[in-house]
C-alpha cells in the first residue's frame, strides 16, 4: 500500500467558497479520481473512498455541492439540491470549476482523469459527459438519469460506466430507456451494470439507516459496481 497525502482546501464557484478534500500518494499518481458525492454533500464515506483510492494510486479529490458541507437532513438537502438543478449551465460549471481544480492539484492531464459519483453525484459527472467535458471516464454509481439538456450528437467525449439499481423507484423503466436512446444518439461509449432488485443508495452501508424505502445497501451491487470500476480504470490508466 502506498503511503498518500491528505490535504483541505477551498476553492471558488464564482463568488461562492467550496472546499476540497483530497488524497494522493506521495509519488507518481496514476490518474486523478474527481469524488461527486451523494445529496447530502461531502462527508466521512466520501473521504474514505478518496483515501482508498490514494492508496491503491490514485489522486483523489472530493468536491463540494453547496458550500455548506455535509447536510444531514434530507429535506434541506432536497430544498438545496433543487435549487442548484434549477439552471443547468450553472449547474454543470459548479462542476468543471472541481475538475479545473483537481487538474491543477494533480498536474494530470484530461486523458488521466475520471469523474466518480454517488446518487445525485451520479447524475453530475453524467451532466459532465453530456456537457463535454474531455475527461477520460465519467462513472455513476446509482444516479438519476434524466437531464433538461439532452447531449447532442457527438457531444460526449468521455466513455461512460452506470452502476443501476433495476429496482430503483427514483430512476422507473421509461428513465432508464430514454438514457440509452439518448446515449445511442449521441454516439456515447457508454456501458450500463443492472442489478436486478436492487433499489437506491446500494454502495453506501448507511442507507439500511435512513428514514427512506428507496434506498438499501446491497453488498453485492456494491462489490461488483466496484469491480466494474476498477476495471475500467486498469483499461483506461
Amino acid at each position: 500500500m502506498s503511503s498518500i497525502e491528505v490535504n483541505t482546501f477551498t476553492y471558488h464557484h464564482g463568488d461562492l467558497e467550496l472546499a476540497g478534500y483530497m488524497a494522493q500518494p506521495s509519488r507518481y499518481p496514476r490518474a486523478g479520481i474527481l469524488i461527486v458525492p451523494t445529496i447530502a454533500g461531502p462527508n466521512k464515506i466520501m473521504f474514505d473512498r478518496a483515501r482508498w483510492l490514494a492508496s491503491i494510486g490514485y489522486s483523489a479529490m472530493v468536491c463540494d455541492l453547496y458550500g455548506q458541507g455535509e447536510i444531514t437532513d434530507h429535506r434541506t438537502a432536497s430544498t438545496m439540491a433543487n435549487a442548484l438543478r434549477a439552471d443547468p449551465e450553472n449547474y454543470r460549471e459548479r462542476f468543471r470549476c472541481a475538475l479545473d481544480e483537481l487538474r491543477q492539484r494533480s498536474g494530470l492531464a484530461n486523458h488521466r482523469i475520471a469523474a466518480i459519483g454517488y446518487c445525485m453525484g451520479g447524475e453530475i459527472v453524467l451532466e459532465m459527459a453530456r456537457g463535454g467535458e474531455d475527461i477520460a471516464l465519467v462513472v455513476s454509481f446509482h444516479g438519476l438519469l434524466a437531464t433538461p439538456l439532452p447531449a447532442k450528437r457527438g457531444a460526449i467525449k468521455a466513455r461512460l460506466l452506470v452502476c443501476h439499481g433495476r429496482a430503483d423507484p427514483l430512476v422507473p423503466p421509461k428513465q432508464v430507456r430514454a438514457f440509452l436512446e439518448e446515449m445511442d444518439f449521441a454516439g456515447a461509449d457508454c456501458h450500463m451494470h443492472m442489478y436486478t432488485g436492487v433499489v437506491h443508495g446500494f454502495t453506501d452501508p448507511a442507507s439500511d439507516g435512513k428514514p427512506l424505502d428507496a434506498v438499501a445497501y446491497n453488498k453485492s451491487a456494491d462489490v461488483q459496481s466496484k469491480a466494474a470500476m476498477l476495471s475500467m480504470f486498469e483499461e483506461l490508466f
